[in-house]
């Protein structure tokens, strides 16, 4: 442990808020001189700063191991040709930064590394007998970010730790995905946060499943559902939702009838225009499915959920078509398009199943039809959930729940991967008959700098940061409000070595400054522990205890001090773990 003096430190506060920050977090760790700005998603740690991050870095390492994961460390730089052995050189896209060496031969700076471990684990592990392994590193990634905003949350350089298990079958590798979530959820309750398990799409890793682990935030960038009444919770990108059984609209029975729209394309218009709700409206889609054209049908008031439509195509590659494939796919122009007559597939959302009375476009410019019946009029070729979840959609799960629409910052996420790299690396191995078999494989991802700002999102107040004790730089402050007094500074100097000696670390504000900005600076900085010496306390014995977390300030005597301190430490850490 440590005792640090803060005129020998370098702590720099600001008493104003950054210009460029958005959200309290970013805020306050640059008011608290926690990091200074390089460039765009470019920070330095400074000392405060560092000391948290290295603590954050402890707990995390801590659960990795006594998960049994092993730790190891994987280069930065990767050389192109793995990335296109995977298939995901092209799907990466501009996120990785690329660059030459001198002898022309072209690499990036790794935003992950499941091409690098895999590889190893391809010329490592070989037979049934060294399976499970669980390999992590604690490193910097780099993403080309197009818009770096919110301090550490989206950085073009940042901390991470990933891990990756290697297992012989299903059933073992379903063992390693348990293990690292239940180490994901101690590490991030030691570290202070309250965090909401969701299902999440895989998106460009791969793989069969995955959870993200996200705290609530109204600043968060990622939306996500959750249900009112069981455990069911989503990111928007993979959130599902139950389908109650749909009232034919009047007059459903008649046969399909052309109407005529003039100027109405959009579904506002339309809708206004026939003087019906959005919801009677189904909007026609077009898109490109790996090399074919598609239609997919939506109801009007709904966005088609593009990561949802893929998985349920299992598409590669989709967009929207341009205005030459709609005209070619359906005879008419952008706006009118609908599924009547349509030569190609037609794909449509499962809360249309059973709609009757339906409005769709007719395929002509101008004009759209009446009374549809997809059962009846269209062929469709199979029904999917591929819109968004919303607000008070029916749960997936329970169907008597409803879902609610929150924010959330992603922490963490956890892949089951399967064999999509270990069949593109041949990382495979000897099974107790001889027989080769691919590894099957998962993925788990902690961003260490990340974590740290939310816990400072998710912990402060008016004042200033609030620091769990696991996580604070410095979990005791002794803020001398008399430097200049023999006595005082005796005073503060044996409370410091007798809490360094219990194995506490320990700031000691010997500043020649006024006590309002010491006491100004300890909320600020978020000190859980802060102990005030003065001539007055100790003119009676005694010595002041305020936790961050408190309004009272009761008064100790100053040879028991070291020890109601410790047991104020040992019990808020025991709180935090699960």
């Amino acid at each position: 442990m440590s005792i640090a003096r803060w005129s020998e430190t370098l702590i720099s506060t600001l008493r104003d808020d950054p210009q460029d920050a958005e959200i309290p977090s970013h805020k306050l760790m640059v008011r608290a001189g926690l990091i200074r700005k390089l460039s765009g998603g470019l920070y330095t740690f400074m000392p405060l700063g560092c000391k948290a991050l290295r603590r954050v870095e402890a707990i995390v390492r801590q659960e990795m191991d006594r998960a049994g994961a092993l730790e190891i460390l994987m280069p930065a730089l990767q050389p192109r040709e793995i990335w296109e052995q995977s298939g995901r050189y092209d799907i990466m896209g501009d996120v990785m930064f690329k660059l030459q060496d001198r002898q022309k031969r072209e690499l990036a700076l790794g935003p992950t590394h499941e091409e690098v471990v895999t590889l190893l684990a391809a010329a490592e592990l070989k037979s049934y007998r060294q399976l499970p392994r669980t390999l992590y590193q604690i490193q910097t990634k780099f993403r080309d970010e197009i818009r770096p905003r919110f301090g550490l949350m989206r950085a073009k350089e940042f901390i991470m730790k990933d891990a990756y298990s290697f297992d012989r079958s299903w059933d073992a590798a379903d063992e390693s995905y348990r293990k690292m979530y239940e180490a994901y959820l101690r590490a991030f309750a030691r570290c202070g946060l309250r965090v909401k398990v969701v299902e999440a799409d895989t998106g460009a890793m791969g793989g069969q499943w995955s959870h993200e682990f996200m705290v609530l935030a109204d600043s968060g960038e990622d939306g996500i559902v959750e249900c009112d009444a069981c455990a069911y919770a989503a990111n928007l990108e993979r959130a599902e939702r139950a389908f109650p059984e749909l009232e034919p609209y009047p007059d459903s029975d008649k046969a399909p009838e052309q109407v005529s729209t003039p100027n109405a394309k959009t579904i506002g218009q339309v809708a206004a225009f026939l003087k019906c709700p959005p919801e009677r409206l189904i909007k026609t889609l077009i898109y490109n499915v790996d090399g074919r054209t598609v239609a997919i049908l939506a109801p009007g008031d709904r966005d088609v959920n593009e990561h949802k439509l893929a998985r349920a195509l299992e598409a590669r590659d989709l967009a929207l078509a341009d205005d030459e494939t709609i005209a070619a796919a359906t005879g008419g122009p952008v706006g009118f398009s609908g599924p009547i007559g349509l030569t190609i597939p037609v794909y449509a959302d499962t809360a249309l199943k059973g709609l009757r009375g339906a409005v769709t476009g007719a395929n002509r410019v101008d004009t759209h039809v009446l009374n549809v019946d997809l059962d009846r009029d269209a062929a469709i070729e199979a029904w999917h959930d591929i819109c968004f979840a919303e607000n008070d959609d029916r749960c997936p799960r329970c169907a008597a729940g409803k879902l609610r629409e929150k924010r959330g910052i992603e922490v963490g996420h956890v892949f089951k991967l399967g064999t999509k790299y270990t069949e593109a690396f041949s990382a495979r191995f000897l099974d107790e008959d001889g027989q080769s078999e691919a590894m099957i494989m998962g993925c788990y991802g902690i961003g260490v700098t990340r974590t740290l700002q939310s816990v400072i999102e998710q912990s402060h107040d008016e004042k200033g940061i609030v620091w769990p004790m696991s996580i604070a730089p410095y979990p005791v402050a002794i803020l001398n409000l008399t430097p200049g007094k023999p006595d005082c500074v005796e005073a503060t100097q044996t409370l410091a070595r007798e809490l360094d000696e219990a194995g506490l670390d320990v700031l000691i504000d010997d500043r020649d400054e006024r006590p309002g900005v010491k006491f100004a600076d300890a909320d600020l900085l978020g000190f859980p522990i802060r102990v005030v010496v003065s001539e007055r306390s100790l003119a009676g014995g005694n010595v002041e205890i305020k936790l961050r977390t408190e309004k009272a300030t009761p008064v100790i005597e100053k040879d028991n001090a070291a020890l109601k301190i410790r047991q104020i430490y040992q019990d808020s850490i025991k709180a935090l773990i699960l």
